[in-house]
């Protein structure tokens, strides 16, 4: 099929444009502060209203990988891959689960991010310390990821006009100054412009199918006789896929720091629970519509690779252009979509980076500095990890998924701290500290015992290296908290 550019001279001066306003974004949202202090700035003064707080939550879970990703893994594993729906629910219904106890708790104690928490709870510097380590650098490889992805897509929509590197730079340099000039203001101001962006994206590309394609019944009428190995029921291995990768999901994604501290920037609990209340719905016209996607290019451009079945998003696309007149508009919309979606993930996990450098550690080093001083260090700290991210991702191979696997492998180690420390109140740091530290070890072990030359599968019995190392790390608070109060009993 010929190529043609996704966007011409007119897509490139819209999405100029519109990186423009981001960037008056921050400069409106330095006006609006408050006050030069850490809640202010990293917190948007604890103030989040209902249709900014649900944007930025939505803008923020839905990343480039979702645009992208997700409509490629949908085209290698056909109409199975709908479970993915329900992965998406699953964070919301971790939220429910602790999300709004944890926001009464910090509307008392001041939180500003997940490690005043756990100092809080614990009172173990050791313990919080050791997970703001974890989360750094987990939200590290998120960022890295993110960014190879939208120079990817950048390179890829302008015909190497501008180039991978080039892409990420100039992206990485907007997200950056609007980050330091507003902080989480500025951050989910945008990110309600992303949410809007990426919510007409996926409608359109959807009827985009509709209207060039046939709609889904079509598609699947074609696809039974093509495909017919589609239409069988999932076997148990791929059950225990689905269960693994449940549970990677909605311990991981779902205490991400940069969503906590959505959850503590929100004004009052109502408006926090009627986020997710919406927020439910919407894999139904995100991840349902992207799956949809893959299922058409199938059909459309069947026997291609792993990696040209990452690109089927941007074939389906460049089809379209070719054969609906007059749709430029609207695939510069869709395009800018993908670009929002990446932007709004980075700049939340910038921001949440930044402040757990900045309050959990820094301050530990300088306890009088004033709140400006730490502000200041703040701002600094995010242009140097910007700079470092960007280096990464321009000269690091492009192992995108795999990288987002092992961060919420990892990750999600964190979650017995916050979800068992918000409902069992007898738990003891120490005991904690020991499930994180065997849940870690247990899940890196898998993950690289090949290097050391230990034939270990990455994925035992077809389940995920994190989710051994949870069971690990749950166990042992079990076994530990209960051998502390058969101790105090006798």
């Amino acid at each position: 099929m010929e190529s043609i550019p996704l966007l011409d001279t007119t897509g490139i001066v819209f999405m100029s444009a519109y990186l423009v306003s981001l960037l008056l974004i921050g400069v409106v949202g330095r006006m609006a502060r408050k006050e030069d202090s850490l809640a202010d700035f990293y917190l948007s003064g604890r103030s989040m209203g209902l249709f900014v707080l649900f944007l930025t939550l939505y803008a923020t879970q839905y990343s480039g990988n979702t645009l992208i990703g997700m409509a490629g893994k949908s085209y290698r594993q056909g109409y199975a891959f709908i479970v993915s729906v329900t992965f998406m629910m699953s964070v919301i219904g971790a939220y429910l689960i602790y999300a709004p106890k944890l926001h009464r708790l910090s509307r008392k104690n001041r939180f500003i991010t997940v490690g005043d928490y756990i100092e809080h709870r614990y009172k173990s510097p050791v313990l919080t310390i050791f997970i703001t380590i974890v989360c750094i650098i987990t939200v590290g490889s998120y960022i890295l990821t993110n960014l190879k992805a939208i120079g990817y897509i950048v390179e890829t929509t302008t015909g190497g006009h501008v180039t991978f590197v080039q892409g990420i730079i100039a992206l990485s340099l907007i997200m950056v100054i609007y980050e330091t000039l507003g902080g989480m203001r500025s951050v989910a101001w945008t990110d309600a412009i992303q949410g809007i962006l990426l919510i007409a994206g996926c409608i359109f590309i959807f009827w985009g199918i509709e209207y060039q394609y046939g709609g889904i019944s079509a598609v699947a009428e074609k696809l039974v006789s093509s495909h017919s190995e589609m239409w069988h029921p999932p076997d148990f291995a791929q059950k225990r896929l689905w269960l693994s990768t449940i549970i990677i999901i909605f311990f991981g994604v779902s205490i991400y720091p940069q969503a906590i501290q959505r959850i503590y920037a929100a004004k009052d609990s109502k408006t926090l629970k009627r986020s997710f209340q919406i927020m439910i719905f919407m894999p139904f016209v995100t991840t349902f519509f992207l799956i949809i996607v893959g299922m058409v290019g199938m059909n459309r451009f069947p026997g291609l690779d792993k990696q040209g079945s990452e690109e089927i998003t941007m074939l389906l696309l460049n089809d379209m252009a070719m054969h609906i007149p007059g749709i430029k508009f609207l695939i510069i919309l869709f395009l800018s979509a993908a670009v929002a979606a990446i932007m709004s993930t980075v700049d939340s996990a910038l921001l949440a980076i930044s402040s757990l450098f900045t309050q959990d550690i820094y301050r530990r080093i300088k306890p009088t500095a004033s709140q400006s001083h730490l502000t200041g260090t703040g701002k600094i700290f995010s242009w140097g990890i910007m700079a470092c991210m960007a280096y990464f991702a321009t000269s690091l191979p492009q192992t995108i998924w795999r990288l987002t696997e092992m961060k919420l492998e990892v990750l999600c180690q964190v979650a017995p701290a916050i979800f068992l420390g918000l409902h069992i109140k007898s738990l003891s740091g120490k005991t904690i500290l020991s499930g994180l530290s065997v849940g870690i070890g247990g899940t890196l072990f898998i993950m690289f015992s090949n290097n050391l030359g230990i034939p270990i599968m990455p994925k035992p019995w077809g389940i995920h290296a994190g989710v051994w190392g949870l069971a690990a790390n749950f166990t042992t608070v079990a076994i530990l908290s209960t051998r502390k109060r058969s101790t105090t009993v006798c």
